[in-house]
């Protein structure tokens, strides 16, 4: 799919971006199991500007993240899903546990994450604001989440623990 890219390939995009003008939107998570939640926030942080660059975490990534259980669905089936998405208009995969390195390529003129996230604890924040860029938290639907998903399953296939 067009829309999967590699790290070097968001590098040269993004810098054709910035010389169209374009307004980049950077945002990254597991989005393992996806939901509501997921759909609302992406859709709201695409508004936030002309491209939006999604930084899928890796499998590897999302167990040193979330523990060993994690992901349910593999990194090949999550960024079909999320790519297909039409607020999506790039997705990457990165190894590391942090978007850092991801962030400091592609340089993003608005940095996204759920307004559950602190503004001094958001990875590459400080980067975005000293190269001219601002930080949007968006606020998450409650009562929805992947890891909630997963404990209603749990409780209806294997009762209560």
């Amino acid at each position: 799919m067009d829309k999967i890219v590699t790290f070097s390939e968001i590098k040269n995009l993004s810098r054709q971006y910035k010389s169209a003008k374009k307004t980049i939107v950077f945002t990254n998570g597991c989005f393992d199991i996806i939901h509501a939640g997921h759909v609302k926030y992406l859709t709201h942080a695409a508004n936030l500007g002309d491209i939006l660059i999604l930084g899928l975490n890796s499998d590897r990534s999302v167990k040193h993240i979330k523990g060993e259980k994690r992901p349910v669905i593999g990194q090949e089936h999550r960024s079909l899903v999320v790519a297909a998405l039409a607020c999506i208009d790039y997705v990457v995969l990165f190894d590391e546990p942090d978007p850092k390195c991801l962030i400091e390529t592609i340089c993003p003129d608005v940095l996204v994450k759920g307004a559950d996230w602190p503004e001094d604890q958001i990875i590459g924040a400080d980067f975005v604001k000293k190269n001219g860029g601002r930080i949007e938290r968006i606020i998450l639907e409650p009562d929805i989440s992947t890891t909630k998903i997963i404990e209603q399953i749990g409780e209806l296939y294997y009762g209560k623990r």
